[in-house]
């Protein structure tokens, strides 16, 4: 284990330990007042229970190397955790039969969970501020074909807070000259072991390739053992995700199952449901400032105070979208002639003339998109989904591309928390179907979740 992980899982556990003592306290303090003798069991239970929690997120490998910075499955651990410690000590209570105090036990096991996820989320949040100022990573050698390998690199330059830098590059035995965006070239893939040594290496990331299978995989697997270097294997289905795949051993042959997405039926019923209620919630809440928006934008600039334009919908069907107007009246009469930043059938303009001082102020915070509440009330959009194209882009889209359109589009996405419209074309598209093939109600909250800090930082917002 490198040694800033080693570094990351003693601050994990110190923290755990902390929050543990933290909740344990504030559970006698609320449930007994001041500490007499009354309480003295209670406070030996405060003093054993961090350790108890310690103890059993460890036995749930939730220290792991391989978890550090992976949000989701470290949160669904510790989550876990908190269930079953709460349901133990219930259950333990009424078969011993001991009176346990339920204000007590209702307080500390509850928010001792709650503040072990906030630590985590602090911890991973400089974590991958530490990884984008290219401290904390993983040093990988990437094997595979070129195209391959030169995308791999391309992404994770991208998203660094993954932590992976590839630092070589093992390609086949015809192809070894030169770089890979940068990236060198180090040996063949039956180099690869010397390779790990050579660039001081701790992961090797193996890409689809056909000279690469299960046989020569186990081989490599077993060459790496010897220097306790990772392995991680990329499938040909990069952009299907966990929940979708199983591995199920067959005839000694450990075959990838792959479901298909459920794009309807209950989840796509409790979806609507969810997105309808949000909606709604958030329609009566933010009315005040809609209704300050609307006189503001009013005031400064000649013209209604909406905007109303035709995108395309779920299964092609075309609706008309709200927004709260940025620019100038008639400024779609002014397209013609304009200088864009084209890319795919995306029209974009960094710089646009035609956007009102207002309106650039608007569209950096995404208040102009909050109207759209209204089509997601009506059904016509989601809280999360796909980009809302315009019928013009259909018009260019492929067979591939039209994919997005078998779910709703949505008022954030997985294109909003990756950089809007400093995204080219083709990572927009790339972004878009990963949300249909593996959507869900805990991806859609994630991205909600995610939306906030994306919307404070402005990036890409024009």
């Amino acid at each position: 284990m490198p040694r800033w992980a080693r570094r990351y899982r003693v601050v994990a556990v110190a923290g755990d330990l902390g929050c543990g003592f933290l909740a344990g306290g504030a559970a006698l303090a609320v449930r007994f007042g001041d500490i007499t003798a009354y309480v003295a069991p209670y406070v030996v239970l405060s003093l054993v229970l961090p350790l108890v929690w310690v103890a059993m997120v460890g036995v749930n490998r939730s220290y792991e190397a391989r978890l550090i910075g992976v949000g989701s499955e470290e949160f669904r651990r510790i989550s876990q955790c908190g269930f079953l410690l709460t349901a133990g000590v219930a259950i333990a209570a009424y078969v011993t039969k001991t009176e346990l105090a339920r204000g007590y036990v209702v307080l500390a096991l509850p928010l001792m969970t709650v503040l072990t996820l906030t630590c985590r989320y602090g911890l991973r949040r400089r974590l991958h501020l530490l990884r984008s100022r290219g401290m904390c990573m993983r040093r990988v050698v990437a094997v595979g074909h070129r195209p391959a390998v030169a995308e791999l690199v391309r992404r994770f330059r991208r998203e660094p807070y993954h932590g992976m830098h590839i630092v070589g590059a093992c390609l086949p035995r015809h192809d070894i000259a030169g770089e890979v965006e940068g990236v060198p070239v180090l040996g063949d893939f039956s180099d690869v072991p010397l390779v790990v040594g050579q660039a001081h290496a701790d992961t090797v990331a193996v890409l689809a390739c056909p000279e690469l299978d299960g046989t020569a995989l186990r081989r490599l697997a077993w060459r790496l053992e010897k220097t306790r270097t990772d392995l991680v294997v990329a499938p040909a289905l990069m952009e299907v995700a966990g929940p979708r795949t199983t591995i199920r051993p067959v005839a000694g042959l450990p075959l990838l199952h792959v479901e298909h997405p459920e794009l309807s039926g209950i989840r796509r019923l409790l979806k609507n449901l969810f997105d309808r209620t949000g909606a709604a919630l958030a329609l009566a809440v933010l009315a005040p400032l809609l209704v300050t928006l609307a006189i503001a934008i009013r005031a400064t600039s000649p013209g209604p105070a909406l905007f109303r334009q035709t995108r395309v919908g779920r299964d092609g069907a075309e609706f008309t979208i709200l927004k709260l107007r940025t620019m100038h009246l008639n400024a779609e009469l002014h397209r013609v002639g304009l200088v864009s930043d084209r890319d795919g059938v995306l029209f974009k303009i960094r710089h646009d003339p035609r956007i009102t001082p207002l309106g650039a102020w608007l569209r950096r915070l995404s208040l102009d998109e909050l109207p759209q509440l209204a089509n997601v009330l009506r059904g016509h959009m989601s809280l999360v989904g796909p980009r809302p194209p315009l019928p013009e882009e259909v018009a260019g889209y492929g067979d591939d591309v039209r994919r997005r359109l078998v779910v709703r589009p949505g008022m954030t996405g997985l294109w909003q928390v990756n950089g809007r419209s400093d995204l080219s074309w083709e990572e927009s598209v790339r972004l878009d179907l990963r949300y249909v093939e593996n959507w869900s109600l805990t991806l859609d909250l994630q991205i909600l979740w995610k939306t906030w800090s994306a919307v404070a930082r402005g990036s890409g917002a024009y």
